[in-house]
């Protein structure tokens, strides 16, 4: 097994003692990514539609940046501080994935770091 660590310069910077993503065999986990803007070094806050189309966009330069896409996600965790946001992100959700869903489990947490709305973590596979 060949674990591979990468920070990436594109990518929103870890806020903790983190990695961004980490490889292990065809397995790529990439951390909990909210709605932090690279460019600014700040997050996007307002209505939960920003902040989710934020956070999938972190998630898709991130993957980009190592040669993946989009479509080899296999599992998505989402962390929502209200579930009454869940129709909103799930319209957000399904217009980053097209048909082609990963697997997926949507969780209420009762606070999120920065007091963000969202938090996404996904795993993907080097296989397709």
């Amino acid at each position: 097994m060949i674990k591979r660590i990468s920070n990436l310069e594109k990518a929103p910077r870890a806020k903790g003692p983190y990695s961004i993503v980490v490889e292990s065999s065809n397995l790529v986990f990439v951390s909990g990514q909210g709605p932090m803007d690279p460019n600014k070094e700040d997050f996007v806050k307002g209505f939960v539609e920003e902040e989710a189309k934020q956070a999938f966009n972190n998630v898709r330069v991130i993957l980009e940046s190592i040669g993946l896409s989009i479509g080899n996600i296999v599992k998505v965790t989402l962390y929502l501080s209200n579930m009454d946001d869940y129709e909103v992100v799930n319209k957000v959700y399904a217009e980053f994935f097209g048909p082609f869903y990963p697997a997926r489990t949507c969780v209420e947490v009762r606070r999120l770091p920065f007091d963000t709305k969202i938090e996404i973590d996904v795993v993907a596979s080097r296989e397709s």
